[in-house]
Formats: structure tokens, C-alpha cells, sequence
């Protein structure tokens, strides 16, 4: 049995993976690629809470996360495409929706 210390410190490896991608990359669609990573980091350390403490609510959230996750994904993906459209460019640091 792999002992839980070995999980949270993927999950904390992959949750600082997406902190620093969120922050140092200026795609958007990598940034809400690295959200993504976070939340199955955080979800990786709910299930592996869930599994050592021998009670199902935490894999139960687990599922919660993940719709949560997807209905990000698929509002996040929306908007990028409606600024590309307006824009020509998914760099955020060139897309400035205040300006007219």
C-alpha cells in the first residue's frame, strides 16, 4: 500500500505545476488548462483523504469537483472563442475588453 504522504505530495507538485503556469503563461487556453490541473490536484488529495480515513464522502465531492470543472471548462472555452472572434488573438495580455 502506497502510503498517503506520497499522494499529497503529487497532488501539491501538481497543484504548484497549474500556480505557476496560471501565472507565468499568457495563453489562455493553457491558463484554463492549468486550472484544470489544480482542480484534480485538489482532487487527487480529497480522494486520497477519502481512502485513508475510510469514508466516501470525500470521492463523493470528488464528483461535485468534476461537474463543477466541466461547466468551467465549457463557459471558459466559450468565452475564449467569443474574444478570438472579437480580437483575433487568445494572448491576455493583447485582449483588453474595456477598451472600444
Amino acid at each position: 500500500m502506497i502510503p498517503l504522504k506520497y499522494y499529497l505530495i503529487l497532488s501539491a507538485a501538481f497543484f504548484s505545476i497549474g500556480i505557476i503556469g496560471v501565472l507565468t503563461r499568457r495563453n489562455a487556453i493553457i491558463i484554463f488548462m492549468c486550472i484544470e490541473l489544480m482542480l484534480n490536484a485538489v482532487n487527487l488529495t480529497l480522494v486520497s483523504f477519502s481512502s485513508f480515513f475510510g469514508d466516501s464522502s470525500g470521492q463523493i465531492f470528488v464528483f461535485f469537483v468534476m461537474a463543477v470543472a466541466a461547466a468551467e471548462a465549457a463557459v471558459g472555452l466559450a468565452i475564449i472563442i467569443a474574444l478570438f472572434r472579437n480580437k483575433l488573438t487568445i494572448n491576455v495580455d493583447e485582449v483588453n475588453i474595456f477598451k472600444w
